[in-house]
C-alpha cells in the first residue's frame, strides 16, 4: 500500500531523477575510459 501524498510523489520523482543522472554519468564515464583507449597503459609500483 503506497503512500499517495504529495510529498511521497516529489520524492519518488527526485529518486527517479537521480537515478537517471546516475546512471547518465556511469555511461559517459565509461565512453569517455573507451575513447582514451590509445593511451599506454598504467603500472603501479
Amino acid at each position: 500500500m503506497g503512500d499517495k501524498s504529495p510529498k511521497a510523489k516529489d520524492k519518488s520523482k527526485k529518486q527517479d531523477a537521480a537515478g537517471k543522472d546516475q546512471k547518465k554519468a556511469a555511461a559517459t564515464a565509461k565512453a569517455n575510459s573507451n575513447s582514451n583507449s590509445n593511451a599506454p597503459p598504467r603500472k603501479g609500483k
